[in-house]
């Protein structure tokens, strides 16, 4: 189906907007009249605009409080609308958004509420425009969609549709079974559909309407099953979001617009309006990738946690660190930031890399060029939208390319010794405007499931975070966004979790071998005993060594934290098989030691 989005979602000036949306692969738009009013560009001078870019202008909003109201007002209001239809004449918008009337001066009477709405349609017809009368969720007397259609239906005017809304249907907590309606709605006078998904919130409605509204995927509501409805409906019109949110408003137009046709391409494919490549879900970690201007420092801290320098890359300065089934490749070349060692890359084991790659493709994952030499093993990137690298590996696997074929053996290094058997998962810290879009990529590229959004305290406000994952636990990604002030802030940094059976030895080892921990308060360790019992001695050796404890339904969890280098530390952690979590609890502790440790205090 076609696509389209509101100006108001996107940040920036008119052009701008319009520009984000074209680039993005919207088919058109709808102009908000705030942005129509502060363009330096005149009308004829936005629609020759959109025409450059490949854009129809789709809808025209909005007009507010024309219904149910007395005569002497409604005549002013016919004479405001006949200014609008030949300013949308000028634009080559043919269709308007009317919300319904939260004017003080509406009354409660539908059979004038129609009689003026079929006396405004009768006015836009003239000008071969055609009016969605739209039921606001907040409106005076009409706030329901089939109140809106009732209406409409009773004004009986071809050039008088109605437009539904997904927030204001949904936000109103309707019963599944009170949607059923909207299939009986006739669908050429369904004129317009608007979509927007919103997290589950108990607030004003009107202030949740502005201010938090995100797209679909990124919320609570059932937006595959309301769009169900108005496909059963027979609507054929454009799906186009309606998206008020402060941080979209504030973020680069851009990767805002691509997030948002991404998500239009998910709901169609939930839908099953569509059906694009499938998932290929990742099925482990391969490695995690550190850049970085100065390998000695990560270096030691590799060879403290027990790591061994196995193998070095033939054409790169990339070098292969292993320790079980755990692998950290360590880059310093020219690509390496200056701003401190980073996790720049990660690979996924993937039964089907190139599926993979054709997946995300699809969902305008952007492909990522590789320089790499003849002899080099083909691999499959995309960029995450924190500018992770993610490839697509089948590491030692029959009839596949293995990655570490281009990496030839450093001598005969010393065994493992700390005990890690794998990674546990990956800590990736996103930009404060593009936490919601990192799910719905994870989600929807990698085919991950979510589990429901945490917030913890942080010593600057709070650290959310967000976790994805495959079905059996071998792939785990937690997404964070922070308020930390400084990039070496445990709020902004990103880290590794390395898996051990035996947490207390591997902590010893560290330390023996020169590694430092995170110090952690006694008064953890005193709060600690008060909600837990612990085997004599246990809770000594936690405060001793800095473990951190957390229990739930499904076991326990202890985890220990190395210093920061640049923007990454380490993590060693010992769960329970039937643990799931990542000790949320515990992280107001470390984020304020961490924030206690950084440089300079």
């Amino acid at each position: 189906m076609r696509t389209s989005i509101a100006t108001v979602s996107l940040s920036g000036g008119l052009t701008e907007k319009l520009t984000a949306a074209a680039r993005a692969g919207f088919d058109g738009v709808e102009i908000f009249e705030n942005d129509l009013l502060a363009s330096p560009l005149g009308p004829e001078e936005i629609r020759a605009r959109c025409a450059d870019l490949g854009l129809s202008i789709d809808l025209y909003q909005p007009m507010r409080d024309i219904e149910a109201v007395p005569p002497e007002e409604f005549g002013r209001n016919l004479r405001r609308a006949e200014h609008k239809f030949r300013l949308m004449q000028r634009l080559g918008a043919d269709t308007v958004l009317v919300c319904s009337s939260v004017s003080p001066l509406a009354v409660d009477d539908d059979a004038l509420a129609a009689l003026q709405l079929r006396r405004l349609a009768e006015l836009a017809d003239g000008f071969g425009i055609r009016v969605a009368y739209e039921a606001l969720a907040w409106g005076r007397h009409v706030s329901t969609y089939d109140h809106a259609w009732r209406i409409v239906e009773a004004a009986d005017h071809p050039a008088l549709g109605t437009c539904l809304d997904s927030f204001h249907i949904l936000a109103r907590g309707s019963d599944p079974k009170d949607l059923e309606g909207i299939a009986d709605i006739p669908g050429e006078k369904i004129f317009f559909l608007q979509l927007a998904d919103a997290p589950l919130m108990a607030m004003d409605v009107l202030q949740w309407s502005r201010h938090y509204r995100c797209f679909p995927g990124q919320g609570g509501f059932d937006l595959a099953g309301l769009l169900g409805h108005v496909i059963r409906a027979g609507y054929r019109g454009p799906l186009s979001l309606e998206v008020f949110n402060d941080v979209f408003r504030q973020a680069e137009a851009g990767p805002t617009a691509v997030d948002a046709l991404r998500s239009l391409l998910v709901l169609q494919e939930s839908a099953g309006l569509t059906e694009p490549p499938a998932p290929v879900v990742p099925t482990g970690i391969a490695f995690a990738e550190l850049t970085g201007p100065d390998v000695e420092p990560v270096s030691e801290l590799l060879e403290a946690l027990g790591f061994a320098r196995t193998a070095r890359h033939r054409s790169k300065p990339v070098d292969l660190w292993e320790q079980g089934e755990a692998r950290v490749l360590l880059n310093t070349g020219p690509g390496a930031r200056r701003d401190g060692t980073r996790l720049a890359a990660v690979g996924l084991e993937s039964p089907d890399p190139a599926g993979a790659a054709r997946r995300a493709e699809s969902l305008l994952a952007p492909v990522l060029p590789r320089r790499r030499a003849p002899e080099d093993v083909p691999l499959d990137a995309v960029a995450a939208p924190d500018g992770t690298e993610l490839f697509f590996c089948a590491t030692g696997r029959p009839g596949l390319p293995s990655w570490t074929s281009d990496f030839e053996p450093v001598g005969h290094p010393a065994p493992a010794t700390g005990g890690v058997r794998r990674i546990d998962h990956l800590a990736l810290t996103q930009p404060w405007h593009q936490f919601d879009e990192a799910a719905l990529f994870h989600r929807s590229v990698l085919g991950l499931g979510a589990q429901e959004s945490v917030d913890v305290a942080d010593p600057y406000g709070l650290l959310r975070s967000r976790a994805v994952t495959n079905a059996d636990g071998s792939v785990r990604i937690a997404l964070g966004v922070g308020a930390a002030p400084s990039a070496d802030d445990g709020g902004r940094a990103q880290h590794v979790a390395l898996a051990t059976d035996d947490l207390v030895t591997a902590a010893r080892r560290f330390r023996a071998a020169g590694g430092r921990l995170l110090t952690i308060p006694a008064n953890y360790y005193d709060d600690l005993a008060a909600r837990y019992e612990f085997a004599d001695g246990e809770l000594e050796t936690l405060r001793g060594l800095g473990i951190l404890y957390d229990r739930d339904a499904g076991g326990a969890f202890r985890h220990c934290y190395t210093e920061t280098i640049g923007r990454v530390f380490f993590e060693l952690v010992q769960r329970d098989e039937g643990y799931r979590g990542y000790g949320a609890g515990n992280a107001p502790v470390r984020l304020a030691a961490q924030h206690v440790r950084r440089p300079g205090r």
